[in-house]
């Protein structure tokens, strides 16, 4: 193994028995959940808030991730497979083993569900769960994409560079040097959940309320789209596009995120 021939031979399963079987994705994705919830029960108890809330609140990010992550994946990836064959469309997007999880659509489907939790708790301002549900998010996104390179999946395009990995577990592109691609996105995840916790923790009461969302928007689809350039397309029909599906999905999410930041620092309340 050398620095231009990293070679990256570990099964994605833990452990089998029988057709039971614990995989590194199955693992990494729950445990941002169990973290995540730590965390935001850690926000809860230092802002004196009704921990009573933390199990409704914990059930509306897991739907919401799930389900959005699944329909987002079969509408922005397999839009076709509905109207082909609409019963087993609605029962693969909903049933495990969960083959296709779409990160823009998990994104759009946390921010819906917490409108609807809100609906049922309107003490939380809107702006202030997601500011908190960003820093848990940042979290969990680099657990998944580190998930997906155990799994030797949503591999990057071939490299000469320093760092290029070779996927032995991989049989759907040739096995060659190619760009770690989830660890680009990993480590990204990991560094901005590193700035969000720091900028909540020392200036909690002086961080105008979305400000905290926008930054995470803008950094981690802002650098979706340029970390897009260095994968192989997921979908056939992305060879033909310019930019891919992920690409164009990145834009309005960027937007999104410069929508919440320009608006948080216009609303600000006057603390001097």
């Amino acid at each position: 193994m050398t620095l231009a021939q990293i070679v990256w031979d570990i099964s994605p399963t833990i452990v089998k028995i029988g057709n039971f079987e614990i995989r590194w994705y199955g693992l990494l994705f729950a445990l941002g959940f169990v973290i995540g919830y730590q965390i935001i029960a850690w926000a809860f108890k230092i802002e004196k808030k009704d921990s009573k809330d933390l199990d409704a609140l914990l059930l509306t990010m897991i739907l919401s991730i799930v389900l959005g992550a699944r329909i987002g994946h079969y509408v922005f990836y397999e839009g076709n497979h509905f109207f082909e064959h609409p019963g087993a469309f609605i029962y693969d997007m909903l049933m495990p083993p969960y083959a296709g999880l779409a990160s823009h659509g998990a994104a759009f489907g946390v921010l819906i569900g917490l409108f609807l939790f809100r609906r049922k708790h309107p003490e939380y301002s809107y702006l202030w769960l997601t500011d908190r549900l960003v820093i848990v998010s940042a979290l969990g996104g680099a657990f998944i994409r580190f998930g997906n390179f155990m799994n030797s999946e949503i591999i990057g395009k071939p490299t000469d560079g320093p760092f290029g990995v070779i996927f032995k577990q991989n049989f759907e592109f040739t096995q060659v040097p190619r760009h770690p691609s989830q660890l680009y996105e990993s480590v990204s995840c990991l560094v901005i959940f590193a700035i969000l916790i720091f900028l909540y923790n020392k200036w909690r009461e002086k961080t105008p309320q979305g400000s905290l969302t926008g930054i995470f928007f803008i950094w981690v689809f802002g650098l979706r789209f340029f970390y897009e350039f260095t994968k192989e397309n997921q979908v056939a029909f992305e060879e033909s596009m310019k930019l891919n599906m992920g690409q164009i999905l990145s834009v309005p999410a960027v937007l999104i995120g410069l929508y919440f930041l320009v608006r948080s620092f216009r609303n600000r309340p006057d603390l001097s």
